[in-house]
């Protein structure tokens, strides 16, 4: 099952046959060569992939001519060619019911009864033909041949329109040929009448239509009289100027108007008149001026026209269908030049039938496969097809396939490229715009051949895609810059700068609520009301294209960004320069290890923001403690942080860190940086050391720098220490210009084993070369 794509949005469904959106680009021929052969699964797979079948065996050797229903609704019977004959479908059982042959092509054909055991045909030959439940049952024979043909229950009279201006009626009551009715035409006497196109029988008050050839009229007849009651004459003036087909001098007068198809309503009052310019006219009986015009576009004969009586979902039942040989119209009689819904088959049309009091259209066209279209806007699904509901409101949720799936649009250089130049002009291409679509199937066949490499190119593209979206998983991106693709570092920084601007807030707002009264309280919640609602450089849309385009992004090795940012300049040559020895030792690191790294470094920062934000915000007393606490939290960090470097790489050998207490003097503020490492500080009023209960630490950091602390002590311990310290330091021999020996004495504190030295004898021979000295 297909659905056609309409202007209108009216869903058309095809739910036989093949649609222009999935014809094959094959000739009819090959199509049916590949039948008669038994296709393989290959074909099967191409031809009924996507399709739904809801009548088996629905179509015939080369083509349609005519299809109708029984008025019980429950058989279709339709007439086509080669070799000619009849089918019969059973509805209820989605089936053929059988088929039957004749000599003769058919030209129109009539359903007698209720049901499909009786019918009359009129064949090419002149011929008539009556077919019973048993089989064929009487032929006969008309004097000219025959156009059309209808039947008069009232009478049980047969009536066909053939060339000339004799109508000729059988009585099938009777078995016999009654008087021909004889059309009088313009002038009385039957001048410029060539034939009757089409018959039609008003079924509310039994008047006679007859489309005439060649004068442009409808000749109306009632059949109690057998007189003519009323003539009508089309707008010869709106149709031919304008809508006239070619046509070729001397043998085609452009002054001719045709009658092609009639059709009546039932009400009796409205009748539709298709005429052969390819228009549609609609009159009321009681006027002689058409109250709507309907034109096809393509100035083809109207081929049939009938009314959509009852089960209309949109419009009610004013719904007119007009067909010529390339388009279906479904229009509204009050609005004619908008269309409900517009169906273009793949192959010409011979004639549509609509079901009555459905959205069921059966078409019989020059191809293989008859067609049948299912519009749910315009009636309801026959009773025994009823699933055809379930289907269709199922398939609008999917998406559908356009008219122009399988075909592709390409430019003429394009084409020119595949080598299908030659193309042009043929049925292969169908011209559109400044290109042409084209087959999908002859475009993959062309590319490859053009391109045999053009596969491998895809698959390594596909690859590639792949591995870096593999790669982007990889990596851990925070959940606020998961849009940041460039100047990530910006965005870090930002995002940095507004936390530590919300910390802010929330101690101003906490120590505003503390001293703030109930009023004020109001005030500042106000207050938090505006500030939430600023946007930031990140989600400013103003900003948007600064992280996501890459013309935007900042180059830090140049030398605009080192003279704007110092500091971050000299940072990257020192990372860069420490990367290059990394290199040139044989081993980088990892990109685990470089986001730890950076981690800790952004955690380090933040942390110390932290700080010293409250720091600012708190007393001196206060302010001395979580330094003190700062410094050795930040040296407890770092031991572990060179603990981990030492798990990482075990070639490298680190000293350890040790805290130094090198003497219990606190150093003035004018003192030296030697004088302060060793404790020893002038007063700078005294000129003499101070003494203080203060133990002085110092730390070596991982990059080789010293990091130095204090912590107070008032222990007689501490004391008896630095006083032991005080006179080491007065016995050191001093010689030479500035140079002494002896100095501080570091305590150790050894075991009995080390104090006395080795007592057992090695075990295992072992070279004196082979020792291993560890660098302290």
């Amino acid at each position: 099952m297909v659905a056609l794509s309409d202007p209108t949005s009216v869903k058309v469904y095809t739910v036989n046959g093949a649609s222009s959106s999935t014809s094959s680009s094959l000739p009819d021929w090959l199509t049916r060569k590949r039948q008669a052969k038994g296709k393989g699964k290959r074909a099967v797979k191409e031809q009924f992939e996507g399709t739904i079948e809801l009548i088996q065996h629905f179509e015939f050797p080369e083509a349609s001519n005519r299809v109708k229903t029984t008025r019980d609704g429950r058989h279709a019977i339709a007439t086509g060619t080669y070799k000619p004959h009849m089918k019969v479908w059973d509805l209820d059982e989605l089936a053929l019911k059988f088929e039957r042959h004749s000599d003769v092509e058919n030209v129109d054909f009539v359903i007698l009864s209720d049901d499909w055991t009786k019918t009359l045909h009129l064949q090419a030959d002149r011929s008539i033909e009556l077919h019973t439940q048993s089989g064929f049952h009487y032929r006969t024979r008309i004097p000219r041949f025959g156009r059309a043909v209808q039947y008069h229950y009232p009478s049980c009279d047969a009536i066909f329109g053939a060339a000339g201006n004799e109508v000729y009626r059988l009585n099938l009551d009777q078995g016999r040929f009654l008087n021909p009715l004889v059309l009088q035409g313009t002038d009385g006497s039957g001048g410029g009448i060539e034939g009757v196109n089409a018959i039609d029988i008003n079924p509310a008050h039994q008047l006679f239509g007859f489309g005439i050839d060649g004068n442009g009229t409808v000749e109306f007849w009632d059949p109690r009289s057998r007189s003519r009651v009323g003539l009508l004459h089309l707008p010869h003036n709106r149709l031919i100027p304008t809508y006239a087909a070619p046509t070729l001098p001397g043998v085609d007068d452009a002054s001719t108007l045709s009658v092609t198809s009639i059709s009546s309503r039932s009400d009796g009052l409205s009748y539709a008149v298709g005429t052969s310019t390819g228009h549609t006219l609609l009159y009321d009986i009681r006027s002689a001026r058409p109250f709507a015009l309907k034109d096809q576009g393509y100035g083809l004969p109207v081929r049939n026209v009938s009314w959509v009586e009852g089960g209309s979902r949109m419009a009610g039942d004013g719904l007119v269908v007009s067909a010529d040989k390339k388009v279906i119209k479904i229009w509204d009689r009050n609005e004619p030049s908008s269309n409900f819904a517009s169906i273009t088959p793949a192959t010409d049309i011979n004639d549509v039938h609509h079901i009555p009091g459905s959205g069921l259209l059966m078409v019989a066209n020059e191809g293989i496969k008859m067609t049948t279209y299912y519009i749910p806007q315009l009636g309801p699904a026959p009773r025994w097809c009823s699933f055809l509901e379930n289907i269709t409101e199922e398939l609008e949720d999917q998406t559908t396939r356009t008219i122009y799936e399988d075909f592709k649009f390409v430019e003429k250089s394009e084409l020119e490229s595949l080598g299908l130049s030659h193309l042009i002009g043929t049925a292969a291409l169908k011209p559109y715009m400044h290109g042409y679509f084209l087959s999908l199937k002859l475009y993959d066949a062309a590319r490859v051949i053009a391109n045999p490499f053009a596969y491998a190119e895809h698959r390594e593209r596909v690859v590639k895609e792949k591995m870096e979206k593999m790669a982007e998983t990889r990596i851990r991106t925070r959940k606020d810059q998961v849009g940041v693709k460039v100047n990530k570092k910006l965005a870090e920084r930002v995002m940095r700068e507004e936390e530590r601007n919300k910390r802010k807030e929330e101690r101003k707002k906490k120590k505003a609520v503390k001293e703030a009264e109930d009023e004020e309280m109001s005030v500042v919640e106000e207050e938090e009301k505006g500030d939430a609602g600023r946007p930031n450089l990140l989600s400013d849309p103003r900003f948007k294209s600064l992280f996501e385009d890459p013309e935007f992004e900042v180059n830090e090795d140049s030398r605009e960004f080192a003279l704007a940012n110092p500091v971050a300049a000299m940072r990257r040559r020192t990372e860069g320069e420490r990367n290059a020895k990394e290199s040139k030792s044989g081993r980088r690191k990892t990109a685990v290890e470089e986001e730890e790294e950076e981690s800790e470094k952004g955690s380090s920062d933040s942390e110390d923001e932290d700080k010293e934000e409250s720091e600012d915000s708190d007393n001196d007393d206060l302010r001395t403690g979580s330094r003190i606490s700062r410094h050795a939290e930040q040296a407890l960090r770092m031991s572990d942080v060179s603990q981990s470097q030492r798990r990482k790489n075990p070639s490298v050998r680190m000293v350890p860190m040790r805290a130094q207490a090198d003497g219990h003097h606190a150093p003035d503020k004018g003192a030296s940086f030697g004088q302060r490492r060793s404790g020893k500080a002038l007063s700078s009023k005294s000129g003499k050391h101070k003494d203080t209960h203060d133990s002085t630490y110092m730390n070596r950091t991982a990059d080789g720098g010293l990091e130095m602390s204090w912590v107070p002590s008032g222990s007689s311990e501490a004391k008896d220490r630095a006083e032991q310290k005080k006179s080491a330091a007065k016995k050191k021999d001093m010689f030479g210009h500035g140079m002494e020996r002896g100095g501080e004495e570091r305590e150790v504190n050894m075991s009995e084993s080390e104090r006395s030295g080795r007592k057992h004898r090695r075990h295992g021979m072992r070279s004196g070369s082979k020792n291993t000295f560890r660098r302290m």
